[in-house]
């Protein structure tokens, strides 16, 4: 009799391995030591064991070792034979994925998406839709701004599901549309970048890069499914009769302040189509409330010139566009009473 080391070393199967295939009843010891559990083999067993390791090596499932261990002998060949052709057929299907691999990596890359902007409207964009990206960890999808290139343009977005900022400036494409969530620190990095030189933008799921005269920035998107943000543009544009106002953002900005350090802003529009900032208490159901930061923060994405202000009622975002211009504005969701 034989120890499990000693069959271990004779047929070279680790001690584990024979446990192991003790578990699965593949090769069980004649004789267990009731009182200490020692595993003992005959010499039998260390030509089963040998088997064991052969078939081990070459890959055969545990079942059908099993199986050749208990068949006689022209069926355990058989057993053989058919291992060996499913090894034979495994290895034409993987000659044939590695030659398609080779030819894969022989041929030329597959060109990113390409499109150039002036660095000025570049960072001009970033800054009308930055402010509104989320930073809640738990909705990493939003914590970036998204670039959705399509055939003849592209749109900027952010959002943290209370105001959403886009900006859509008209380009020459090269490649295929592609969305692509930019990091924050490669937008931001961005933003500081104000001449008139051209920048490239190359994106593709795995990359988005910008380079520029003498300088390259480049990240990996984000790779989660952005929000549909087009279901926004569709909510704006259909179902209501918006009342809109002209406005001068400095003007607006010091009502909003003067006096005031409440969380919301309560907006109407008055005689002559002028905005009106009135108290909580004389809400009437065709103003629309809005967080305060939020919209000094549009205001200020916005720019200095004139911007149109759209009211559509209590429970409609309030919309805020540059006077003209519907290619940047800004969504910001109502609070309700």
């Amino acid at each position: 009799m034989r120890t499990i080391g000693d069959t271990a070393r004779a047929s070279g199967l680790s001690v584990s391995a024979l446990r192991f295939y003790d578990r699965e009843g593949v090769l069980v010891p004649a004789l267990v030591d009731p009182e200490n559990g020692y595993r003992w083999y005959t010499d039998e067993q260390i030509r089963q064991a040998r088997l064991v390791a052969g078939l081990r090596r070459v890959g055969m499932p545990v079942a059908e070792i099993a199986a050749v261990l208990g068949a006689r002998n022209d069926a355990a060949h058989r057993l053989l034979d058919q291992h060996l052709h499913r090894l034979e057929t495994g290895l034409v299907d993987a000659r044939r994925e590695l030659s398609r691999v080779h030819a894969l990596l022989d041929t030329q890359e597959i060109p990113m998406t390409t499109i150039t902007l002036t660095s000025t409207v570049l960072a001009a964009a970033f800054d009308s839709v930055r402010f509104a990206a989320g930073n809640d960890p738990e909705l990493p999808m939003l914590t970036g701004v998204l670039v959705d290139v399509e055939p003849d343009a592209v749109t900027f977005v952010a959002t943290d599901r209370y105001r959403m900022a886009i900006h859509r400036e008209p380009v020459t494409v090269t490649g295929e549309p592609v969305r692509v969530i930019a990091p924050l620190p490669w937008v931001d990095e961005l933003r500081g970048k104000r001449t008139s030189e051209p920048v490239t933008l190359r994106l593709d799921g795995s990359s988005i890069e910008a380079t520029g005269d003498g300088w390259t920035i480049k990240d990996t998107p984000r790779q989660y499914d952005y929000t549909d943000w087009r279901r926004a543009i569709e909510a704006r544009t259909t179902g209501g009769d918006p009342r809109t106002a002209a406005v001068d953002p400095a003007v607006l900005r010091a009502a909003i302040t003067k006096g005031r350090d409440h969380e919301l802003v309560v907006l109407a529009i008055g005689e002559g189509a002028r905005i009106d900032v009135v108290s909580d208490a004389d809400r009437h159901d065709d103003h629309v409330a809005v967080n305060r930061e939020f919209l000094l923060q549009a205001l200020e994405a916005g720019g200095d010139g004139q911007l149109v202000l759209e009211l559509d009622g209590p429970i409609r975002p309030l919309a805020i566009r540059r006077s003209a211009d519907d290619r940047a504005y800004s969504l910001l969701m109502p609070v309700k009473p």
